[in-house]
């Protein structure tokens, strides 16, 4: 049974990855090559004065290009976002597959829902709050270890937080009723996520003159992007999943074996 949940959150997983790259080439791309452009005038601004001693290495980079850039935006993210979203979609199933019948009776479809909504704030906004996605020309390259491993780091509490306040919900319903003691639960998981992103380093490597507009342009798709992955995985899994048979014909209460 699990196996087959876990073919449909792949399924839904691609299904939301091809919808994600169409959104990624209509409103990331052209971010993406500005700020590549801007990398490239600043690279070639501050690089005048040094362009004997290095254009032996510059000419040896671009030989040792690998991958081009109609590749990457094509191709490359194709491939990309559809793993992504297969992989995901399938751990989706699988948490899914976990809390069917365990947190009450609630329907498929709903329970798709909520958990594609929980997944979406505690691994897309949390950790971009603190540590938001930056496009080509941001960022040191020598600090790359330290953001990728606080971002992870960011998601891991995260995550922690939600199964936390999950419980708290569970406990502050028996006693204040389910609509009191989702706030409770609500209010819990923002006072330690604001605590935790108060105390963690923050990072700001913008370069100087680097367009405000595009920065902002290009958080706002990447975002995109992730809102409709998980909007898709949500409610197409919620929906296949709810017209099967299993669900036809098995009982809401009952929680299937993992």
């Amino acid at each position: 049974m699990v196996g087959k949940l876990l073919l449909r959150g792949m399924l839904a997983g691609i299904a939301a990855g091809l919808l994600t790259f169409a959104f990624a080439r209509v409103a990331g791309e052209p971010q993406v090559n500005q700020a590549i452009s801007f990398e490239e005038k600043a690279e070639a601004a501050g690089g005048a004065a040094h362009e004997h001693e290095h254009a032996d290495e510059h000419q040896h980079a671009h030989e040792q290009e690998l991958v081009s850039r109609d590749t990457q935006a094509g191709l490359g993210l194709l491939a990309g976002v559809v793993t992504y979203g297969a992989a995901f979609g399938g751990l989706f199933s699988l948490v899914f597959a976990y809390a069917y019948g365990r947190v009450g009776a609630m329907s498929a479809r709903a329970l798709s829902a909520w958990l594609a909504l929980g997944a979406f704030v505690a691994l897309v906004i949390v950790p971009n709050i603190k540590y938001p996605a930056n496009p080509p020309a941001v960022g040191d390259p020598e600090t790359i270890g330290t953001r990728t491993g606080l971002f992870f780091l960011m998601i891991a509490i995260s995550l922690t937080a939600l199964v936390f306040s999950v419980k708290v919900r569970r406990r502050a319903a028996l006693k204040l009723g389910a609509w009191n003691g989702s706030i409770v639960a609500g209010l819990v998981f923002i006072a330690i996520i604001a605590v935790v992103q108060i105390s963690m380093p923050v990072i700001d490597e913008v370069p100087a003159g680097f367009p405000a507009a595009l920065l902002w342009k290009f958080r706002v798709a990447a975002l995109g992007m992730q809102a409709i992955m998980w909007t898709t995985i949500g409610l197409l899994f919620g929906a296949i999943v709810e017209r099967s048979s299993f669900m036809r014909s098995g009982s809401r209460t009952a929680a299937p074996s993992v």
